[in-house]
């Protein structure tokens, strides 16, 4: 993609936060640029930069526009069942593929920081520690997002 192309906003929160809408625009906080060190805010920019290369944001697009069509097909078949279909969905569908993808970054997040000479491992390690000190522990089985633990835990096992 073109630099050109690629647009990031600062948005005016303290929580420290960053985000890829697809197509090459991420968002950011004003509390992550404010708190974060240079290799903190490498290891997040990675990640979200990551979530760009492996399409995950169109992807999750595709997949949610899918439920919602079933969920419909299925309110006109079961009368009653589209009220709790989309709940189903999210939960069933929509938190594993999430939660998938947040790996996927992480590791891919860990290859793009090491071609630009990093050592990628290390930092997505220390990121991700550092989000778990400030921000506390987030994700796990309720969510759409895995467990800050457990992501430390995957970046460290890989090679």
């Amino acid at each position: 993609m073109p630099l050109k192309e690629v647009k990031v906003a600062v948005l005016d929160d303290q929580a420290i936060n960053a985000a890829n809408a697809g197509k090459g625009q991420f968002y950011v906080t004003a509390g992550l640029l404010e708190k974060a060190s240079d290799e903190q805010l490498r290891g997040v920019l990675a990640h979200e930069l990551a979530h760009e290369d492996l399409g995950h944001v169109a992807k999750t697009k595709v997949l949610g526009t899918g439920l919602s069509i079933g969920a419909l097909i299925l309110g006109q078949i079961v009368p009653g069942s589209g009220i709790i279909a989309p709940t189903v969905a999210k939960w069933a569908v929509m938190q594993p593929f999430s939660r998938q993808e947040e790996y996927q970054a992480d590791e891919h997040g860990v290859d793009i920081l090491n071609r630009a000479g990093y050592n990628g491992k290390q930092v997505m390690a220390d990121t991700l520690r550092w989000l778990l000190r400030t921000s506390g522990s987030s994700g796990g089985f309720l969510s759409d997002h895995p467990g800050t633990e457990e992501r430390i835990k995957r970046v460290e096992q890989l090679h």
